[in-house]
């Protein structure tokens, strides 16, 4: 088997090449294991390394090492490949793909990521493009999609640059109009935000569905109303704590396989923090699955629904 290393220089508050080269040359070193290091040159450089990679036909764990929008380009990179495995060798900024583990930090432990167990997780297919975690429409996705702009200033890392793009976007404009098919269902209206998620976290911790489960082959989507720039801050709170079910008279939860959302025009679609745009979105599980190793130090978080509140 060959283990290959993915590095994004982009990812995070610096660049981290070094310090993943010198960890990787050791612990592979020791193991004596066939791996090599590739350095991304430019956005889409890491879906082509990994993609190369898996159309050898050879067997190959790929280690995503940098944040979240490094595992979605290395995952979209390999879909279809059932000869190719991914995992997340954790040094973003945000790394919310890990926290539904038990044991993030194992993540950034390259000696425990090497003792990996693997899993099939669902992937989202969002019209042309992919999420590995989660997606969204509406203010969610400008808030999450403008973090990355915040993210590089001093200070204002993780949940800070989340909670700065919301106070920047609540203040633009908080309602929009969408029709939205869901489940047999029509939903024509106003809403602050449509949130689809296969993951648990993002946005530097908001852990909107704790039941959420990448494994199932479902989606669990959260529609929020509109509401008042004075209601923002009391639903945000809720919502980023998973406890939407105390917000019933704003906050719808569906469990489906599929939707369509339908906008007066071109959105912007938040694909695990990258940033889409278009008027006519069409969500679903995508019939391949992605093969995910970690560690066997960690298991995934899954809460039963009855548990949540």
């Amino acid at each position: 088997m060959k283990h290959l290393f993915i590095i994004n220089p982009a990812a995070g508050s610096s660049d981290h090449t070094m310090e993943y080269s010198s960890a990787i040359r050791t612990a592979c070193g020791a193991r004596r294991l066939k791996y090599e290091i590739r350095v991304s040159m430019g956005p889409g450089d890491c879906a082509r390394i990994a993609r190369a990679a898996a159309e050898t036909g050879e067997d190959v764990r790929i280690y995503a090492c940098g944040g979240d929008g490094t595992l979605n380009e290395i995952v979209t990179g390999i879909r279809g490949f059932p000869n190719a495995a991914v995992t997340a060798y954790a040094g973003g900024s945000g790394n919310d793909f890990v926290r539904m583990f038990d044991n993030p930090t194992a993540f950034s432990d390259l000696d425990q990521l090497l003792n990996a167990q693997e899993r099939s997780f669902d992937l989202i297919r969002v019209n042309d493009d992919y999420a590995f975690n989660i997606c969204s429409v509406g203010l969610d996705a400008r808030i999450g999609t403008d973090v990355s702009g915040y993210k590089r200033i001093p200070l204002l890392q993780g949940f800070r640059a989340y909670a700065v793009s919301t106070v920047v976007n609540v203040v633009r404009g908080i309602g929009e109009h969408y029709v939205l098919e869901v489940n047999g269902e029509t939903i024509d209206g106003e809403q602050t935000m449509i949130c689809v998620c296969s993951g648990q976290y993002y946005g530097g911790g908001f852990h909107p569905v704790p039941e959420a489960d990448p494994t199932d082959g479902r989606l669990e989507v959260l529609v929020v109303k509109k509401v008042s720039r004075l209601q923002v801050p009391r639903v945000i709170g809720k919502y980023k704590a998973g406890k939407y079910r105390q917000l019933e008279s704003l906050i719808r939860h569906f469990t489906t396989d599929s939707l369509t959302i339908r906008c007066d025009r071109p959105n912007p679609i938040n694909l695990d923090g990258e940033l889409r745009f278009a008027q006519d979105i069409h969500i679903r599980i995508a019939p391949e699955k992605i093969r995910f190793f970690y560690p066997t130090t960690a298991n995934l978080k899954i809460k039963e629904t009855a548990q949540v509140q």
